[in-house]
């Protein structure tokens, strides 16, 4: 039996909480398209070589996570150690940019998209982990690297990672491990004909905008009732 094509967003999203996933793909108020903030964060990315030559003051007013003389610091390391390694030069000028690639299970937008070797390259709004890259974003990765392998016909090694706010950018090699993630947030977007059950990890919930509906308490909603958030 065919399945319908799976977007990367809620394979990242399923990898991170199946139930908010399930709430995502059920309702139709919910607004699925990129804040203007993480459009900006991103377009950092196509612009690394200003951002180097820029005076501190003019960074100010970039919508960097970071003070300004650390941003550059940060920047230039990354610059030094990937130039170092010839891969800058192709990071800065990709072979294409948002590219919507179709794969054989999932389909979504690639950000960069570079050339010999083909590798993917996904722009991330949020702060990188202190080592490699948060898990949702590492089945994201594979997925959009499946996707062009099966355009081009072609493998796909590696993937790439940028975080532009904070002025880091890292590679992951497609392991056996993180295939085998990807392919289980697969099989879970495609098996939710329900809502599964409620994550263990309460954190999660803090900032989830589905908390009240999927009936979990957290601090958040604790202090908007009568007798919490008090003392």
């Amino acid at each position: 039996m065919s399945r319908a094509h799976v977007s990367f967003s809620d394979l990242r999203t399923a990898a991170y909480c199946p139930r908010k996933c399930y709430y995502q793909r059920t309702r139709d108020d919910v607004d699925r398209e990129p804040p203007d903030r993480v459009e900006s964060v991103r377009a950092l990315s196509t612009r690394y070589a200003e951002l180097l030559e820029s005076p501190a003051g003019a960074l100010e007013g970039e919508p960097i996570a970071v003070p300004p003389v650390s941003y550059r610091e940060r920047l230039a390391a990354t610059r030094e150690r990937l130039a170092a390694r010839e891969q800058w030069d192709r990071l800065c000028e990709p072979d294409e940019r948002d590219v919507l690639a179709t794969g054989r299970h999932c389909r979504g937008i690639v950000h960069k998209v570079l050339a010999d070797p083909l590798e993917p390259v996904l722009v991330s709004s949020g702060e990188p982990p202190s080592d490699g890259v948060w898990e949702p974003q590492s089945v994201h990765a594979v997925a959009a690297a499946k996707a062009l392998a099966w355009e081009h016909q072609q493998s796909v090694d590696r993937a790439w990672l940028e975080y532009p706010a904070y002025g880091v950018i890292r590679s992951i090699d497609l392991t056996t491990r993180r295939k085998a993630r990807y392919r289980r947030a697969l099989r879970t977007v495609w098996d939710l004909d329900g809502p599964p059950a409620r994550t263990t990890n309460r954190s999660k919930c803090e900032s989830c905008e589905f908390a009240a509906q999927c009936g979990v308490r957290t601090r958040t909603l604790r202090s908007l009732l009568p007798g919490f958030g008090s003392g």
